[in-house]
């Protein structure tokens, strides 16, 4: 695929700008939290530094708040199951900074590393007799919630203007998507899968686009974006393991065959041959989740830390080349976002037509 069109669109370029620039100003307002004078005044002598680590960990994590930018944040759902009942409050309550002390029906609460845990006193020690199990709603739930809805709106925009222009030429946002649900259906499906390829059509669609749309709101720095979904890992092991259930329900019976009675092998090695092939079942999945996790992930914390080095020398002279760095790595996760969705796809597709492919004399 050519992507050239892209780095020369002009709304592309500016929005990178815009997202660096916004990017900035929260982390200066951070910056400008961690450097405010303390009150004891021994610690006022003693300069708080700036811990990138901590912020890039903070920023790429999960959260019971939705940052929008700088201080602003907006407090998030928080549903209990514990051993002596379901608790269920806004994250509000831990205070802006989730630094307080909830009191619950059954317990005491806190934040402690973003995760609620029962507490039995004032200074945070872990209250053992009271197991919490989280279902809250965080950011990524709330951002996977926004691109499903998102997925729903452009695809039920589409399939009507399908019903409604039968045998016209496509318009509007039924143009802009259709070279690329012909392209995943003409170049992936077809090729890897063969003619049984309209059955897992829907599959390879919906995991094209959940990837790809996920993977642009987490570029976004400021609310809608600012979340790391497709970053991830229990996101991505989910896709892996709807991958896995899919090949493997839908193998034939040669695909069995080959796995447990390999004519080709000698019996005597039919024992080490099946070892081998159930490891292949289970490590194709595995490396579309850590391929994806990891790819996501890594260009997240690039990101985080050059704009980190500001800050870290203390020096505005290092933020021009910083800022460059930064608009270049976004332009380039542009593209991850786009490949990472098409390797994806094009994996699962060719793992489901080894399943189903008939067997060839």
């Amino acid at each position: 695929m050519d992507f050239s069109h892209i780095l020369n669109s002009r709304k592309i370029t500016t929005s990178v700008v815009l997202g660096v620039f916004l990017t900035l100003l929260s982390f200066g307002k951070l910056y400008a939290q961690e450097q405010k004078a303390p009150e004891n005044s021994q610690e006022t002598k003693t300069e708080q530094k700036f811990d990138p680590t901590e912020t890039i960990m903070t920023h790429i994590g999960d959260s019971h708040f939705y940052h929008v930018g700088g201080g602003i944040a907006f407090p998030l759902p928080v549903i209990l199951y514990t051993n002596k009942g379901v608790e269920i409050f806004m994250s509000s309550a831990f205070g802006h900074e989730g630094e307080e002390i909830h009191q619950g029906k059954y317990a005491k609460y806190a934040l402690i590393n973003d995760k609620v845990k029962a507490v039995s006193g004032d200074d945070k020690t872990i209250d053992t007799a009271v197991s919490v199990f989280d279902l809250s709603i965080t950011r990524n739930v709330a951002s996977l919630w926004m691109s499903v809805i998102l997925l729903l709106i452009i695809f039920l925009s589409v399939a009507s203007s399908y019903k409604k222009r039968v045998g016209k030429a496509p318009k509007g946002l039924q143009s802009f998507l259709e070279p690329v649900i012909l392209f995943i259906r003409d170049d992936v499906a077809v090729p890897n899968i063969g003619y049984k390829y309209a059955r897992f059509m829907p599959l390879l669609l919906t995991v094209f686009f959940f990837i790809l749309i996920n993977n642009l709101i987490g570029l976004i720095p400021f609310f809608p974006g600012g979340s790391n979904l497709t970053g991830n890992i229990a996101v991505t092991m989910v896709l892996s393991v709807i991958t896995l259930l899919v090949v493997n329900l839908n193998g034939n019976k040669h695909y069995w065959a080959h796995i447990f009675f390999p004519g080709t092998v000698p019996v005597w090695l039919w024992p080490l041959w099946w070892v081998v092939e159930l490891l292949g079942i289970f490590s194709r999945p595995f490396a579309l989740m850590i391929r994806l996790f990891a790819n996501i992930t890594a260009g997240h914390i690039i990101v985080l830390s050059l704009i980190s080095l500001i800050f870290v020398f203390k020096s505005v002279a290092i933020a021009p080349v910083s800022v460059a760095f930064v608009v270049f790595m976004d332009i380039l996760e542009l593209l991850v976002a786009l490949l990472q969705a098409f390797i994806f796809t094009l994996l699962t597709s060719l793992f489901i037509g080894t399943a189903i492919e008939e067997h060839h004399h």
